[in-house]
């Protein structure tokens, strides 16, 4: 139960008090005696007290889901994100002279940076998932979205993003480095005899690390294209330039290489794994008594590859009958996902083995340093002879996993 919760509670059952000692004398047609006088003050300042400390934790409970949801620009103009325009930021700062609530976030997510290249553009924007509704009648790259000629745009097939999704936390608007203390090891208690004193222990802190690292990406667009098309430009820049990045991110939280990226959950020493096996075994009942073991507690989910998902739709008992995904991951929620590397191989075989990770996902820290950087350079050699522009953008981000100890996993055989 949360301390919110508790409180009201607190505070439910003295008022409960309190009118049952009004009702009391109420019934026996009398005032309340010194007794019960004292009493009914008593609760009175409780239930004020209670009062005071309920505000408080709501007051916190709030910012703590704005914290959630990463309104990081202020409430005001997070409402007014849905009216930011990407193509139209990207145009204007072609010339420097960005107006409007495109000017007014490029300004809010460059305080504090030294250097700004291109125009800054909120994650909020690039990494909210859309439909894309617009496009483009034949013809090739340079005249294929005039905004005279629009038809319906087809993407492309895309894996599925996860983490965040599962519930990693996510922090934005980060500056410097960052230092996430957690308490390793605690102390102990004992009974002791009278006039003993209690017996001396030592807890032990540690603190995992985080830091920009830079994810890039980058491609070609026409500039009568950039220029011209705003409303058939403005879900691409949505869709594709942020896929290039989430994808990324979301794949290196699975398994980051290091050195210029992430380590993610795979590749964190630290993070354990249990014996390989198949779906037809005791592995999901394995994996989650082995966080139970270390009382890891919170929401907690599976997630694997497409593959091995196959795997599991395919187990059957004795009599051939198949098992529902429920009773084989104990009715835990399971997503599965292509951004899912393979870990190991078999010499000379194939395909690769694939992970089962199974976690408390709010352990996964999601760091964001600003915004996405997006510098439009219309002098690139690849498209400055055409008239063209290519579109850099850059993230600067990093993932850890904060506590070691809320994943595991195995490969699946």
């Amino acid at each position: 139960m949360s301390l919110l919760n508790t409180l009201r509670e607190k505070r439910s059952a003295k008022v409960a008090e309190m009118q049952g000692l009004h009702n009391a004398a109420k019934t026996a047609n009398r005032d309340l005696e010194a007794g019960e006088r004292a009493r009914f003050s008593a609760l009175e300042a409780e239930v004020r007290s209670l009062s005071n400390q309920i505000t408080d934790a709501e007051k916190l409970a709030e910012f703590e889901r704005f914290e959630a949801r990463g309104e990081t620009l202020g409430g005001e103009m997070t409402r007014e994100l849905r009216n930011y325009s990407v193509s139209k930021a990207l145009a204007e700062g072609m010339n420097g002279a960005l107006t409007g609530l495109e000017a007014e976030v490029h300004q809010e997510l460059s305080r504090g940076r030294a250097e700004t290249r291109g125009v800054m553009v909120p994650t909020e924007i690039l990494f909210e998932r859309r439909d894309l509704t617009t496009t483009t009648p034949a013809g090739g790259p340079g005249n294929t979205l005039i905004s005279t000629q629009l038809g319906g745009l087809t993407d492309r097939r895309r894996a599925m993003l996860k983490v965040e999704s599962l519930g990693a936390t996510v922090l934005r608007g980060l500056t410097g480095n960052l230092d996430l203390p957690r308490l390793t090891e605690s102390g102990s208690a004992s009974f002791v005899a009278e006039a003993t004193p209690a017996s001396r222990s030592d807890v032990k802190f540690g603190k995992v690390a985080m830091g920009p690292k830079t994810a890039a990406a980058e491609y070609a667009v026409s500039r009568r294209m950039l220029l011209q098309s705003y409303t058939a430009l403005e879900p691409i820049l949505r869709n594709d330039l942020s896929y290039l990045l989430a994808q990324k991110l979301d794949s290196v939280a699975i398994k980051g290489g290091g050195a210029n990226e992430p380590v993610g959950i795979l590749s964190d020493a630290e993070v354990l794994s249990i014996a390989s096996a198949d779906m037809k075994s005791d592995l999901p009942a394995d994996l989650i008594a082995a966080l139970e073991v270390d009382d890891v507690t919170g929401t907690r989910a599976f997630l694997t590859h497409t593959s091995v998902m196959a795997m599991a739709r395919k187990v059957r008992d004795a009599d051939g009958h198949l098992f529902s995904l429920a009773e084989i991951f104990h009715n835990e929620r399971v997503e599965a996902s292509t951004n899912v590397a393979a870990t190991t191989a078999a010499a000379g075989e194939d395909p690769a083995m694939y992970p089962l990770i199974y976690g408390e996902w709010a352990s996964l820290h999601v760091g964001y340093w600003s915004g996405v950087d997006i510098l439009v350079n219309p002098y690139h050699a690849d498209v400055a002879s055409a008239g063209g522009a290519m579109l850099h953008a850059f993230l600067d981000c990093d993932v850890v996993v904060r506590h070691k100890e809320a994943f595991r996993w195995a490969e699946v055989a």
